[in-house]
């Protein structure tokens, strides 16, 4: 197919007219599990995933006509989605500030990496760690340091009752435990 016909541009910057979630003005906080995990992330792709796809591109090219060819063509476009995600981890672990939170071990006040369960008006029991914004499982209790949630549970106490803004209007919660990991010798 014609290039006129195709939307293929080289301005592999499509994330950087994304908002970030981070307010401004603060760090992108992160724990050490997590830059971690973004970091082996970025390897992988580095070592193992973007030489791949080079071999193949390399290899398609030298087929002959590149305008029909399915390998050549996918490649390059996979070839630009691996360094798109490449530029977004590098900047990603360029503005982390990680935080160990067993630092706050034995502590009873909520701060970043806290695992806190509280309780809601209908007596239900809700569990969830304070994390990264790159670390985030709603499904397994991991919720962003930015989220509702978090800021309204952030500097409480164990016992304390705090107040929820939520669509449904204002929510007390009551904080029942706070623990964070114990930490590594």
């Amino acid at each position: 197919m014609n290039k006129a016909f195709v939307k293929e541009t080289d301005d592999d910057d499509d994330l950087d007219g994304v908002e970030s979630p981070i307010p401004a003005g603060t760090k992108n906080y992160i724990t050490p599990a997590g830059y971690q995990r973004i970091k082996e992330e970025l390897l992988q792709l580095i070592d193992v995933d973007r030489p791949e796809v080079v071999r193949i591109v390399h290899w398609a090219a030298s087929n002959g006509d590149r305008s029909e060819n399915g390998d050549y063509i996918y490649g390059k476009r996979r070839l630009r989605e691996i360094d798109r995600r490449i530029r977004f981890l590098t900047k990603r672990m360029d503005a982390a500030e990680v935080v160990d939170p067993s630092a706050h071990h034995g502590s009873d006040q909520v701060f970043f990496g806290a695992t806190v369960t509280y309780e809601n008006h209908a007596r239900e029991q809700h569990t969830v760690t304070i994390v990264g914004i790159d670390e985030i499982d709603p499904l397994n209790g991991k919720i962003s340091w930015v989220s509702p949630v978090a800021r309204a549970l952030t500097k409480a106490h164990e016992g304390d009752s705090i107040t929820l803004q939520t669509p449904a209007g204002m929510e007390e919660l009551e904080i029942i435990e706070v623990r964070y990991p114990s930490p590594v010798c």
